[in-house]
């Protein structure tokens, strides 16, 4: 069971960039999208053999997420069920019959760090819809959590510390939600390798690698051994993060 997860950051301009042909060729069984920037209505893009489902920001262009699914849900929920947190797109829910897939877009603290008090609040409540979730069955969160959990998971630790993404108060976040039952399925695959999923547009960073790791597979423990394989798709092009990938075995 293959799962692909990719913040296009713009699904319309990567669907001129190849999008069809990239999604073809990953042949996932579950494939995630972040920041599709899309309203309802403005793009008709599906393939054969999957259902598509879609949370738009209530802001135009804004955020947004999707999953797009070769297996039929046993039900799918949008947002968190908190109020304040659920007018952004951020989440969608898929149940299957023996785990949840949880795709979420994580707000960014923004520059100056002007949003983190809002990104606490979130994470205490997305953390709190999880561990609700993972009580009943298995759980697979993926997506931009926007924050680099460690100091291997960017290029530059020592000049980013105070910056969105690499705040200790982020980190610390991602280090509770991983207390709380939940695995990073890359970086226990991979405890020694600095391997990136974003650069900036600014300063040819990418072409000189000067990445960060925010994108991520977690899963709740006991879905921990079913784990195959896991990769990041960093020759993948079309937008400033790359594709991430989990496989599950039955």
């Amino acid at each position: 069971m293959k799962f692909i997860s990719w913040n296009v950051n713009g699904l319309r301009a990567v669907a001129g960039k190849g999008f069809a042909e990239i999604f073809e060729a990953l042949d996932a069984d579950f494939f995630c999208l972040q920041e599709t920037k899309l309203s309802a209505g403005q793009l008709d893009l599906e393939f054969l053999g999957y259902q598509s489902y879609w949370n738009y920001a209530d802001k135009k262009g804004y955020s947004g997420t999707a999953i797009y699914t070769r297996e039929t849900p046993l039900s799918v929920s949008y947002g968190i069920g908190v109020d304040e947190h659920d007018h952004e797109g951020r989440v969608v829910t898929l149940e299957l019959p023996d785990f949840y897939l949880v795709n979420v877009y994580v707000p960014n603290s923004q520059d100056g760090l002007r949003r983190l008090d809002y990104r606490m609040q979130w994470e205490d409540a997305f953390r709190a819809y999880v561990s609700g979730l993972a009580a009943k069955k298995g759980v697979v969160i993926c997506g931009d959590m926007n924050v680099a959990h460690e100091e291997i998971d960017l290029k530059n630790p020592a000049t980013n510390h105070f910056n969105a993404g690499f705040s200790d108060e982020e980190r610390a976040k991602m280090s509770e939600l991983l207390a709380a039952g939940f695995r990073d399925s890359w970086r226990d695959a991979h405890p020694g390798e600095a391997k990136y999923s974003w650069w900036s547009y600014r300063m040819a960073a990418r072409e000189r690698n000067v990445g960060w790791r925010i994108d991520y597979f977690l899963v709740s423990e006991g879905l921990a051994p079913r784990i195959a394989g896991t990769d990041i798709h960093n020759e993948i092009f079309g937008s400033d993060h790359c594709p991430v990938e989990l496989v599950l075995g039955e």
